[in-house]
């Protein structure tokens, strides 16, 4: 029996920050900026980010073993280029660019994560609270850098899910949409360039106005979203006949979701919907992995904060009196959760 078994899944995983660690550094570097749309050789590449030559090889094979980059030719005359996936989402000029959550992973949430232990015995927060007794939302907003750091990457991991969002959600009946916890109103500009006869209000705390409004004048839509600043906790909510919440259920304990859904009720007419768009984990709690590794971040980062289910989302609606449901796939782990008033 033993014969059989094999150990490769196990290694990989326990190994499996080798690799997130090489894409992280090869984004802090910039590397696949640097390439573009260009083919180097590794001496030419080490010398432009300034390498040690003992580990360019190693580095750039990686990423081709990774596939994440693409090797023409062998040795010393092989020339790296991007991948086609690489060149879309990982090249600063493209208009895909993804790397803001790659570069907070790095900067911030890899360290963090050398304490889950610790947070799985104590159920405390390990990240910048232990330093500074602030939660991450405090020491965010009172940080320009960071504040824009942390919206460049919620912006970049959410972006293929308001697309598809903005394609499979049935938007035609409705005309107004209050996103809350908006940002730099991705998801207000992205359906909103799909739906032409939407109005939009993105909703975020008042140091997230400059950064929303330059991204909307950018996009040509003023006149269609208005930044409106507030605090969802202690304001209302903006009415609209769609309420959205990208990835703003998962940051906080049940009490508070609870609260956050009461508001989204009572901001919506009796035929409105409200839309969550998270990495829902599925109602067995088998499947999704990704869902779980997030509700384990959101211990790193929160404490108190998680990561649900599609039958817990409809439980807590119900409760306040959203009638129906349904939960429409999006890209990856990711799905909107729909409540229907």
């Amino acid at each position: 029996m033993s014969a059989k078994l094999d150990p490769s899944h196990i290694m990989q995983t326990a190994t499996a920050f080798w690799g997130s660690k090489v894409l992280l550094t090869a984004v802090e570097f910039d590397l696949f900026s640097v390439l573009g749309d260009r083919a180097m050789t590794a001496e030419q590449l080490g010398e432009t980010l300034k390498l040690h030559p003992r580990g360019t090889y190693d580095f750039f094979d990686a990423l081709v073993a990774l596939k994440l980059l693409e090797r023409a030719g062998d040795g010393p005359q092989g020339r790296y280029k991007n991948t086609s996936e690489t060149a879309a989402f990982l090249n600063k000029k493209s208009p895909m660019y993804i790397g803001g959550m790659p570069e907070m992973l790095n900067s911030r949430l890899f360290g963090f994560w050398n304490n889950l232990g610790t947070a799985l015995k104590t159920g405390e927060p390990q990240n910048e609270v232990k330093l500074h007794g602030k939660s991450i939302f405090e020491e965010l907003y009172a940080n320009e850098a960071k504040l824009g750091e942390f919206l460049e990457a919620m912006t970049g991991f959410q972006a293929e899910n308001f697309h598809q969002l903005a394609v499979k959600f049935d938007f035609s009946k409705y005309k107004t949409v209050s996103d809350i916890g908006g940002a730099l109103a991705l998801l207000s500009r992205l359906v909103g360039a799909r739906h032409e006869h939407l109005t939009f209000h993105t909703f975020d705390l008042p140091p997230v106005a400059r950064h929303a409004q330059k991204q909307i004048d950018a996009a040509g839509m003023t006149e269609r979203i208005e930044v409106v600043s507030g605090d969802f906790f202690a304001d209302e909510l903006p009415k609209a006949s769609v309420v959205t919440m990208g990835n703003v259920l998962h940051d906080w304990n049940l009490e508070k979701k609870k609260i956050l859904i009461k508001k989204a009720y009572d901001a919506l007419p009796d035929d409105g919907a409200f839309i969550a768009i998270e990495n829902l984990i599925d109602d067995a709690r088998r499947e999704n992995a990704f869902g779980l590794l997030m509700s384990l971040n959101m211990l790193i980062e929160v404490g108190d904060a998680f990561d649900y289910t599609g039958a817990d989302f409809r439980e807590w609606c119900s409760e306040v009196g959203f009638k129906s449901f349904e939960i429409i796939p999006l890209a990856g782990p990711a799905s909107a959760a729909v409540a229907y008033k």
